[in-house]
């Protein structure tokens, strides 16, 4: 069964998502992990992309394990990332979160 194919898998994904708690953050690989996917951290990527229009799950929360934000620097979706998480007190410099600080 294809990734397409199993809307729970993604379900599970954005519930792990959103216990996410303000002012800490989370890798793909973690995310993951608890959503009982274990080494299927690009998967959770895909899986946040799928997200519908006005949905409040925090994706902006979820980071690479190395604590750098994915997506391109100077991207719109970039600094929008960086916004949300400087709004909840996550320090981001030069694209990247302190995991041992941030991390949930």
């Amino acid at each position: 069964m294809s990734d397409e194919q199993e809307p729970g898998k993604d379900q599970k994904i954005w519930q792990v998502v959103a216990a996410i708690p303000p002012g800490k953050v989370a890798s793909y690989g973690q995310v993951a992990e608890m959503a009982g996917l274990g080494r299927q951290a690009r998967y959770i990527g895909r899986a946040l992309g799928k997200l519908p229009r006005g949905h409040e799950i925090p994706w902006y929360r979820v980071i690479r394990s190395n604590g750098q934000i994915a997506f391109p620097q100077g991207s719109d979706t970039y600094h929008e990332q960086v916004s949300r998480l400087q709004a909840e007190g996550v320090e981001v410099v030069n694209g990247r979160v302190a995991m041992k600080q941030f991390r949930w």
